[in-house]
């Protein structure tokens, strides 16, 4: 698909929109989003990939719509697998329930222009070197494989070494200050948590994009389908992290689906090549009407089986307690504070 200049810029220009009215309506007055507001944003930002995508179908081309809509498939599901670590960070970093989305809504804005730059390379390189598809695939099985035999588990934060580089370079205050990354204290400039966690979110989203960009270039070589659905993916990703909350620890089958999905692509960039290098017959070369069918189906068996295992069995179902970590510390100590009067006013027996 061959796409101008003003559309890309139109484009990117859309998003950025998209984000000013989120900073605008949703975090103007920092608070705890409820689920009813969750649930609207997300249908809001799906309706919006969808509108996307159906203007990719009429103006495009069936075949660029059906690139799309399985690339945002395929990058949505993935980010959901992705929820969970981000749970735990904010657990780790204990994040007030009222600045949660700003964390995320930032943390995803500079993933979002460092998955760009991946883009970009990816795109060049497809476009020279055909071999490429061979590394993408690797990748792709790779990750598939140990996500089955439980390599991704992350049960505890470990603070990687962008955040760690952050912390060495800077002074980091003790405790939240409202929403402020940045404070001035005694003519010295400090980061506070709030600026420790933003760089938590965005380096760890990025280095999901290291099986989420390959595997988007399994469904297609056009960078701006590319960009466009990773864009989409994300921008809608937060208000599903406050939408699913716990939901998401029960999805306990939710790895083996993607494994089999990243194995399945892995598989079809290897024909791929192969089919460039005129290897394999044709039929060999999977289509994207195929892909859609077999991403659509496994993630809906996931899903069913998944839930049908939490409901029988409880104890498979592990996670953090957001209810509890998604408290300030503040918040837990008013409520301790609390408990304790009731337990001293309490007549002795």
């Amino acid at each position: 698909m061959t796409v101008p200049l003003w559309l890309w810029i139109a484009t990117i220009g859309g998003l950025l929109v998209l984000i000013a009215i989120d900073l605008v309506v949703v975090d103007r007055k920092p608070h705890q989003v409820t689920t009813g507001e969750a649930a609207r944003w997300v249908t809001f930002y799906v309706a919006c990939a969808v509108l996307f995508g159906i203007g990719i179908w009429v103006f495009g081309g069936h075949d660029s719509g059906v690139e799309f809509f399985t690339g945002y498939i395929t990058e949505y599901s993935l980010s959901v697998d992705n929820l969970f670590i981000f749970m735990v960070i904010m657990s780790s970093f204990k994040v007030p329930a009222i600045h949660q989305h700003r964390v995320l809504l930032i943390g995803i804005l500079l993933a979002l222009v460092m998955r760009g730059a991946f883009i970009a390379v990816g795109a060049a390189l497809i476009a020279q070197f055909v071999w490429v598809f061979f590394v993408f695939g690797a990748i792709l099985i790779w990750t598939a494989v140990s996500m089955v035999r439980g390599n991704d588990d992350h049960e505890e934060y470990h603070e990687n070494a962008v955040t760690k580089f952050v912390r060495r370079i800077f002074p980091v205050t003790e405790d939240y200050v409202g929403h402020k990354s940045f404070v001035k204290r005694d003519g010295k400039r400090w980061i506070t948590p709030m600026f420790v966690v933003i760089v938590a979110i965005g380096s760890a989203d990025l280095l999901f994009a290291v099986d989420s960009i390959p595997a988007i270039f399994g469904i297609t070589q056009d960078a701006y389908l590319v960009f466009a659905a990773n864009a989409f993916a994300l921008m809608g990703l937060r208000q599903l992290y406050f939408l699913l909350g716990g939901l998401v620890t029960k999805l306990v089958y939710l790895s083996y689906g993607l494994a089999i999905i990243l194995g399945f692509i892995g598989a079809k960039l290897f024909l791929h090549a192969l089919h460039e290098y005129h290897l394999v017959p044709d039929w060999l070369d999977i289509n994207n009407w195929v892909s859609l069918g077999v991403i659509v189906t496994v993630l809906t068996l996931t899903t069913v089986l998944s839930l049908r295992k939490a409901r029988k069995d409880p104890e498979s179902v592990q996670g953090p307690n957001l209810e509890l970590n998604a408290k300030s510390p503040e918040e837990r100590v008013a409520e301790a504070e609390a408990a304790d009067g009731r337990e001293a006013a309490q007549p002795e027996r």
